[in-house]
């Protein structure tokens, strides 16, 4: 049965790599560049400085002025604040 087996496999390995070297070869035609090309790139260059501008506007909304930033002294107080809390809640429930 082996043999059978291993004498099938053979064959259909021997008749995939015919038809393999004598299949017809189908010329892939030369093609030009994309007349669309030129459009979208002029398309992306007029739309870089509104992109670059919208960036700019939204890194300007990001930052917070100067006359509304917290006083660093009352920010270091609220983190410690926090930072405290958090060490009573860990020894609570470290305790129970």
């Amino acid at each position: 049965m082996r043999g059978l087996l291993a004498w099938l496999s053979g064959a259909a390995g021997g008749i995939a790599v015919y038809r393999w070297f004598t299949r017809e070869r189908v010329a892939v035609p030369e093609l030009g560049p994309d007349p669309r090309a030129g459009e979208l790139r002029a398309k992306l260059e007029a739309s870089k400085p509104l992109v670059e501008e919208q960036a700019q506007v939204a890194e300007e909304e990001r930052e917070t002025p100067v006359d509304q930033a917290p006083d660093p002294e009352e920010r270091r107080r609220q983190v410690h604040e926090r930072g405290r809390s958090a060490v009573d809640r860990m020894r609570r429930s470290g305790s129970d």
